[in-house]
């Protein structure tokens, strides 16, 4: 009976530890130990998954002192568990753990490379990781993905590179470990967020994809996708798409986004529109499997597209959809819809929608209403709503609305606030982003920043 028992309390925390409310898998915890109820591996196990989840460093440690007490600390999954818990919470902590545990597999060697990797610290990651005795995949992959993830493209792009040279124990000649989706999503994730610079190395993976027979299949597809629409190569964006064995909302919404981004707002619509009748298609066809649904970003893009286009009616119909849904109309909605209205000089509107935010508008939805209003030469709305934006906007962020309100006085003539402006400017240490450029040749790319020039 008390096995049983045992046994019952252990599936409860089990399952608990793998739902949204990981606390509840710790409460479970502390009241079976009430009962009392000796804790054994299981339990500590998913118990230790869920503080994880918690990221609660007094609670791991109260964990920690009672996986002392049990004698828990020499059963290896236990242990591991733990340093999991302590990675992301406290690092010091982990390693001191890490290095204190009398055996480590590779699992053990992955969570510290992992939690280096995810705090920017990259030496601490790679000496880790040149001490491993065998390296799979996933050690790889945990390192790529770190220098990726905090800008390292080319020092990542090299790991991939060697990890298919050598084999498990880091041997030139091995055999070689053939990246995984997880490593190539990564590897397309930092390609795409520096433009025309990773496009290079993006064609590589997909050649590599190519070559390999590899699936194509969501989470692969779409950060190929993504990829390349923001790299503004939208033509292999949309025939990547088209060659996806399966599509979800974010495939949708990536590539809606890539064709409103380059310059596509009506094909980015028209694609949007293709949601509703590629369901209703499937469903006269009996073909129809889990029904795709625009989200919140999918409006993003589509609004952000009729933008781009001066589709004004397409973009009312949408975001009136929108707030007729059960989603949530965010900022960047309105922002969209300030943007569209401003585009097509219907500054009345623009303003009007500011109004109706439930949302306090931010330096964004300002800087558009402003700039609409210089481009379309009405001064004296930008006027009426000047001093309310220099309430609103920060100094270390939005030095270019600043600006923007400067240039403002400078075509009213107001020659006195235009001068108060670029001293409140001074004084408030406004800060501008710089404008960079990049240079591509037989040498690495130069950047030249506006303030060396």
């Amino acid at each position: 009976m008390c096995l049983r028992r045992f046994s019952t309390w252990s599936s409860a925390i089990r399952n608990t530890a793998s739902s949204t409310s990981p606390s509840n898998a710790v409460h479970l915890f502390t009241q079976m130990l009430r009962q009392p109820l000796p804790a054994d591996s299981f339990s500590l196990l998913y118990t230790l998954k869920s503080s994880a989840g918690i990221k609660h460093y007094g609670l791991i440690s109260s964990l920690h002192s009672h996986v002392t007490k049990t004698g828990f600390c020499s059963h290896l999954y236990v242990a591991t568990a733990l340093l999991n818990a302590y990675a992301v919470t406290r690092l010091g902590a982990a390693r001191q753990l890490f290095d204190e545990m009398p055996e480590r597999n590779t699992v053990t060697w992955n969570v510290m490379i992992s939690g280096y990797a995810r705090a920017g610290d990259l030496v601490q990651a790679r000496l880790v990781f040149d001490r491993m005795p065998e390296k799979g995949v996933a050690s790889w992959a945990a390192l790529i993905s770190g220098c990726i993830n905090h800008g390292q493209l080319e020092q990542g792009l090299g790991l991939c590179r060697q990890m298919m040279m050598v084999g498990n124990g880091g041997v030139r000649g091995g055999g070689g470990i053939i990246p995984d989706h997880f490593v190539l999503v990564s590897v397309l994730a930092g390609c795409s967020r520096i433009g025309s610079v990773g496009l290079l190395a993006g064609k590589s993976v997909h050649a590599f994809v190519t070559k390999s027979g590899l699936k194509l299949g969501v989470e692969l597809g779409s950060a190929m996708v993504d990829m390349y629409a923001k790299c503004g190569v939208v033509d292999s964006a949309t025939k990547v798409a088209g060659r996806m064995t399966e599509w979800n909302v974010t495939t949708w919404t990536l590539l809606i986004c890539g064709l409103a981004q380059n310059g596509h707002g009506q094909e980015a619509v028209s694609l949007f529109k293709m949601i509703d009748q590629k369901q209703e298609q499937e469903k006269e066809d009996g073909t129809g499997s889990v029904p795709i649904r625009p989200n919140e970003m999918t409006f993003t893009a589509v609004l952000s597209a009729c933008a781009q286009a001066g589709l004004v009616q397409e973009g009312q119909k949408y975001f009136n959809l929108l707030k007729n849904s059960a989603m949530e109309v965010k900022i960047q909605h309105y922002g969209c819809m300030v943007d569209l209205y401003g585009k097509a000089g219907r500054l009345d509107d623009a303003y009007q929608i500011i109004n109706e935010m439930e949302l306090p508008p931010n330096n964004v939805v300002w800087g558009s209403f402003l700039a609409a209003c210089k481009v379309h030469k009405q001064l004296e709305t930008a006027e009426r709503v000047i001093e309310q934006v220099l309430a609103t906007v920060k100094p270390e962020e939005d030095g270019g609305v600043y600006s923007l309100i400067c240039d403002l006085y400078t075509m009213l003539e107001k020659w006195d606030d235009a001068e108060r402006i670029r001293s409140l400017m001074v004084n408030r240490k406004v800060k501008k982003a710089r404008g960079s450029s990049f240079i591509f040749g037989p040498l690495p790319a130069l950047c030249l920043r506006s303030e060396g020039l």
